[in-house]
């Protein structure tokens, strides 16, 4: 794994002495993203620097140094990623007569750029990157990212330069950054807690999105680049759905689990200490169970725990460790470990991001990081096989208010939300408590308000943070994203499946694999996924339903593959979230953090939000009758941004 960064200095007025240290800058401002080595290429008659730091994982001699010229000197490659079938390419390569001077993934993805081009030669792949190749000969630039988001790219557009790289802050090195706030992409912030693809929080600073090349011809000055998709998930996803696999149930969950296994075993290639994340949960357990199964030694696992129960998988995780002996290490996470992570999440993420998983998903990173420099992770299983609980909340509200007039779901909204959330939270004790929500109020209410809504409409409510942000964003409105003015049902008109398409085109890029990215890199942590490999992804969209939720049961087509190898009872329990006790913390260690950051006259100075129902939330939040973590997370992490930045 990689930094990569680099610009065009369209009117080539910079000497070559210029251009490297502009580039060297960028380098080292993502220094942590490969802290092995670091160089940089410039090229003065076309006015192009790229930069290159190096977390070396395959080929760890000079032979894999970036950025990298082609064996015959066309084309010049900076790329972070991994490609997990390079040795199939390879062997094609060398049939065509390339030799290759060393045994990086580098090197083919290179070469395969120059034998076949660069779309041709990606369609080929299967793996994660973010790269950016300059042919020399055609004196263009092309710039590519993986098909499922898993890797960043940015790219900001000034008045004479195109400037690229994996952070924001690659970026902000170049003097020629553009810094102008983007309002509305703020207000999108707020309701997501990220900024969506293809915006960032500058107005001129955009990010590449999933399955998108963009290409720049070097001959042209102030270019208005046009990204357009060599690979699109919106066309695998309608045609997987318009054409639904047949067969019974032995014969779909063997061939997935011969493609699963394959997911896995590719990625678990390395030439440096390699281990994986284990929860507890469904998907890392599978993840987990493969390995050992591809393994003659122990796997290394790795996971955290918290003294707070309902907070804490970390015993799950023990017991399945235990089952298939891997070599396990676990941490106990204190309140004050946890709490001094916070402080560098600004430098860590660049631009507001306010999931608060991102302290327990940096924990695990930094602890898991100490022993291996690669780890696997499950990410992606909840999209794939229906496995957050909205969705089946949001099933059921569909069919309950599709017949519901109006008038009647206004009536109820309105009972539902006059009853106290304290009230909610006495009348579901009643409930046992391996089934009783947290704050059980609260989700009532977040329920009601929800209730008059159509089925897309409830789930965006579902996903939101502050539904209405117009009502707090001080300055801009909100961009458009592709859940507003939705067409999709005619080609989905499933719900379960536009939630499944909407969490994949926007959630799992932008709020969980940008968390695992940055939360990896900061401590210089490859992190591989591979149920999001793409052609799982293709093949789990071409599954009947009933192959995801089951009875009552999600994933289910997961679990029987996790079922041939881990015992159901260590399985089977209520899904938890990889989350902190942040709620708690804001009326204790966190109180006079968080209340500074939320003062009328920070709040002023900032411009960014209203003062007015800050404080009325953080009031009732402090009172303990309401949990409002989540809104108060958002706007502090955006305070927080503010402060380092503005």
């Amino acid at each position: 794994m990689c930094g990569i960064a680099g610009f065009i200095n369209y009117r080539r007025e910079l000497d070559a002495d210029s251009l490297g240290d502009i580039a060297t800058r960028q380098g080292d401002a993502i220094r942590h993203r490969g802290p092995d080595s670091g160089d940089v290429y410039v090229n003065q008659a076309l006015g192009v620097a790229l930069s290159h730091r190096r977390l070396a994982i395959i080929d760890l001699s000079p032979a894999g140094y970036q950025p990298m010229v082609s064996a015959d000197g066309s084309h010049v490659i900076v790329y972070n990623g991994e490609i997990y079938n390079a040795a199939e390419t390879r062997a094609e390569l060398e049939k065509q007569g390339i030799q290759f001077r060393g045994h990086s993934d580098t090197e083919v993805l290179l070469e395969a750029c120059v034998a076949y081009g660069v779309e041709k030669a990606i369609s080929r792949f299967v793996g994660m990157f973010a790269f950016a190749v300059l042919n020399l000969k055609e004196q263009k630039l092309t710039l590519v990212r993986d098909r499922l988001g898993i890797k960043p790219l940015y790219y900001a557009v000034s008045e004479n330069d195109f400037i690229f790289g994996s952070e924001l802050k690659a970026i902000r090195a170049h003097p020629a950054c553009p810094h102008t706030l983007d309002y509305d992409a703020i207000g999108a912030y707020l309701r997501f807690q990220y900024v969506p693809t293809p915006h960032s929080v500058y107005r001129d600073v955009k990010k590449l999105g999933q399955g998108e090349l963009l290409e720049l011809d070097l001959s042209r000055q102030n270019q208005t680049p046009v990204p357009r998709a060599y690979w699109s998930f919106h066309d695998k996803a309608v045609a997987g759905f318009s054409n639904l696999r047949s067969g019974d149930d032995r014969e779909v969950v063997g061939e997935f689990d011969e493609l699963l296994r394959d997911a896995v075993t590719r990625r678990m290639i390395a030439d440096v200490p390699l281990g994986v994340f284990l929860s507890g949960g469904v998907d890392s357990s599978t993840v987990v169970a493969l390995m050992q199964e591809a393994s003659s030694t122990p796997v290394r696992s790795f996971s955290i725990g918290f003294d707070e129960s309902q907070y804490n998988e970390a015993k799950y995780a023990a017991e399945i460790a235990k089952h298939l002996g891997t070599d396990h290490t676990e941490l106990y996470v204190s309140p004050q470990q946890a709490l001094d992570v916070i402080p560098k999440l600004t430098e860590m993420y660049d631009e507001p991001f306010a999931d608060s998983s991102q302290i327990p998903t940096y924990l695990v990173s930094e602890m898991t990081r100490q022993h291996v420099t690669v780890a696997l992770s499950g990410d992606g299983g909840d999209e794939l096989f229906a496995g957050y609980n909205r969705y089946p909340t949001a099933e059921r509200v569909a069919k309950k208010i599709t017949w519901l007039p109006m008038p009647i779901r206004q009536s109820l909204a309105a009972v539902w939300q006059f009853i106290p959330t304290s009230v909610w939270d006495s009348l579901f004790k009643v409930v046992p408590s391996k089934h009783r929500p947290m704050y059980a109020g609260d989700k009532v209410h977040k329920f009601a308000q929800a209730f008059t809504y159509n089925e897309d409409d409830f789930y965006k409510r579902l996903i939101s943070i502050w539904n209405h942000p117009e009502e707090i964003a001080a300055r801009g409105s909100e961009i458009p994203t592709m859940l507003n003015g939705n067409t999709l049902s005619h080609e989905l008109p499933s719900l379960l499946e536009r939630m499944q398409y909407w969490d994949t085109m926007m959630y799992m890029p932008d709020d969980i694999l940008t968390k695992v990215d940055r939360a990896s890199m900061a401590v210089s942590l490859e992190v591989r996924v591979p149920i999001i490999d793409h052609r799982v992804v293709e093949f789990a969209w071409t599954l009947p339903r009933n192959f995801k939720v089951r009875n009552g049961v999600s994933k289910w087509i997961l679990r029987e593959v996790l079922y041939k190898r881990v015992p159901k009872q260590l399985i089977e329990r209520p899904k938890m979230g990889f989350a902190v006790p942040i709620d708690q913390w804001f009326r204790s260690s966190l109180k006079e953090w968080a209340g500074d950051l939320l003062s009328r006259d920070l709040i002023n100075r900032y411009g960014l939000v209203k003062p007015e129902p800050i404080e009325r939330i953080w009031a009732e939040h402090q009172s303990g009758n309401r949990n409002w973590a989540a809104l108060l997370w958002n706007v502090i992490m955006l305070q927080s941004w503010c402060e380092k930045n503005l």
